[in-house]
């Protein structure tokens, strides 16, 4: 930047940038939301929750590391300090039975596969679904989710077994 751009400009600039590269993680972050909280209404109150946050703490963020590892840990640190219901992180727009009998129809089928799916992963354990969340749905690797967890790279791939198996011991009674 030209020494004549006053220190302000710079410090608008880092702001836009910053505001852009929160704007551009906003689908990963939705995701994930949704994930941790159980339905889209709760997770795009989490995501909204996450966002304000991350604008009002802007100047925690040191230029130069991962803005993404960053926003996650917020939106967990959220998500545990908001300690939703176990009722609505469980909700479910599909009755349970719904859809067991239906014919041949794809996508019909698709959407009570995913059902069974929201269902099995939120009978898991808080630790155990955020491990599945972070490496299996959203492709974090072990050292990466670890770090947004905080806690050590084989801690976390212990949950993620365990989730792993408790999900397909779930998804293997509902067949």
């Amino acid at each position: 930047m030209p020494p004549f751009v006053s220190s302000g400009r710079k410090a608008q600039t880092l702001s836009q940038s910053f505001e852009k590269q929160v704007l551009d993680l906003l689908p990963r972050l939705r995701r994930f939301a949704i994930g941790l909280a159980g339905s889209p209404a709760d997770g795009d109150d989490l995501c909204q929750m996450t966002i304000e946050r991350a604008l009002a703490r802007r100047d925690q963020w040191q230029e130069g590391t991962r803005l993404d590892s960053w926003m996650y840990r917020i939106m967990r640190n959220i998500f545990i300090d908001e300690g939703r219901a176990t009722t609505r992180r469980r909700e479910t727009f599909v009755a349970e039975d719904a859809g067991l009998a239906v014919g041949a129809d794809g996508a019909q089928e698709a959407v009570v596969e995913l059902s069974m799916v929201d269902r099995a992963m939120a009978r898991l354990p808080d630790e155990q679904r955020e491990a599945v969340l972070l490496v299996m749905v959203e492709g974090w690797s072990y050292k990466e989710a670890a770090e947004i967890v905080g806690c050590p790279v084989g801690t976390l791939n212990s949950r993620l077994v365990r989730g792993r198996d408790a999900l397909l011991a779930l998804l293997e009674n509902v067949r």
